[in-house]
């Protein structure tokens, strides 16, 4: 599974990115990472979801997930990020941040 993370905006703007292939990553945490997306029904979200009231100086995000042959995007900004795929999104952030260090 390959999975593909972007986020922009921010008071300053700045775009962020990771993308991970899970193959490359240890079992335990590859697997984690494919539960993260099951749970959050990714294949089902709709490619956009609209903020209802758009606010200047949030994230937006735009996540790509690719597996067995099917490619998703999904793009949200913070506000509208579905609860359920907040968790993957938080991790993906977390392995961005680890791999600057």
């Amino acid at each position: 599974m390959k999975i593909r993370v972007q986020r922009s905006g921010g008071f300053a703007g700045l775009q962020a990115g990771t993308d991970v292939d899970t193959d490359s990553l240890p079992k335990e945490e590859s697997q984690q990472l494919k539960e993260l997306v099951d749970s959050s029904s990714f294949f089902e979200l709709p490619p956009v979801i609209k903020s209802r009231n758009p606010m200047p100086d949030r994230f937006s995000y735009r996540i790509t997930v690719e597996s067995q042959g099917h490619e998703h995007t999904v793009e949200a900004s913070e506000a509208e990020l579905p609860e359920k795929l907040r968790p993957l999104v938080q991790r993906l952030d977390a392995m961005r941040r680890s791999k600057r260090r």
